[in-house]
C-alpha cells in the first residue's frame, strides 16, 4: 500500500469541521478502546485535524503535521506504526515465524502458514476484515499493520493462501514520512 509513498502523492489537505472531527474521533474510539485514555492527547479538540487525501482512496489523519491514522475507502481507521510502537496494546496481534520476516519487510501479504507454523501466534478472537498488528517471532515491536482476509479460526483451519493483507510495514513510504511539511 505505502511501498513507494511520498509527499508528491498527496492530492489534497483539508482542515475538517468540528462535526467531521467528532465523527473521526468516535470511529477511532470505537475501533480502539485501549486508546480512550490518551485519545485527547493524540487528537486534541482545539488542535486542527487535517485529512489528507491520496490516490487509491487512501485517507490520512494528521495532527500537528504528524500522520497518526490512515484508512482505505470507508474502512476502519488504522494507526501508523509509529503510533502503534508508542501504544502497543491498542490492536489485536498476530505473530509470524522467522521465515516470514524478510517477506513482510518487502511488502508481501502474510500467508496462513507463516501464522500457523511453530513460531506464529494467532489471536483466536479476531474476525475477518479487521485490522491487526503483525509482530515477528523474537521481536518486541510490530513490523506491520494488516487487514485480515479471513478470521483467525479460518486461518488456522484452512492454512492456505493469504491470511492478512499487509497495509503498512516498517521502512515503507509512510514510515519514512515522519512529518508532512
Amino acid at each position: 500500500m505505502f511501498k513507494k509513498f511520498s509527499l508528491e502523492e498527496i492530492s489534497s489537505q483539508n482542515q475538517v469541521k468540528a462535526s467531521v472531527q467528532r465523527r473521526i474521533r468516535q470511529s477511532i474510539q470505537e475501533e480502539y478502546p485501549g486508546l480512550e485514555t490518551v485519545l485527547e492527547d493524540l487528537l486534541p479538540k482545539k488542535s486542527p485535524l487535517i485529512v489528507v487525501k491520496c490516490p487509491n482512496h487512501l485517507t490520512l489523519v494528521v495532527v500537528n503535521n504528524v500522520p497518526l491514522f490512515f484508512c482505505i475507502r470507508d474502512g476502519p481507521y488504522m494507526p501508523t506504526l509509529r503510533l502503534l510502537h508508542q501504544y502497543p496494546s491498542i490492536m489485536k496481534r498476530f505473530q509470524v515465524d522467522r521465515g516470514a520476516i524478510k517477506f513482510v519487510f518487502s511488502g508481501a501479504n502474510i500467508m496462513c502458514p507463516g501464522l500457523t507454523s511453530p513460531g506464529g501466534v494467532l489471536d483466536e478472537e479476531v474476525e475477518a476484515e479487521r485490522p491487526v498488528a503483525i509482530y515477528a517471532e523474537g521481536k518486541q515491536h510490530a513490523l506491520a499493520i494488516g487487514f485480515t482476509k479471513m478470521s483467525a479460526k479460518d486461518i488456522k483451519s484452512i492454512n492456505k493462501g493469504i491470511g492478512v493483507d499487509n497495509m503498512h510495514y516498517l521502512n515503507d513510504g509512510l514510515w519514512k514520512m515522519e512529518q508532512l511539511d
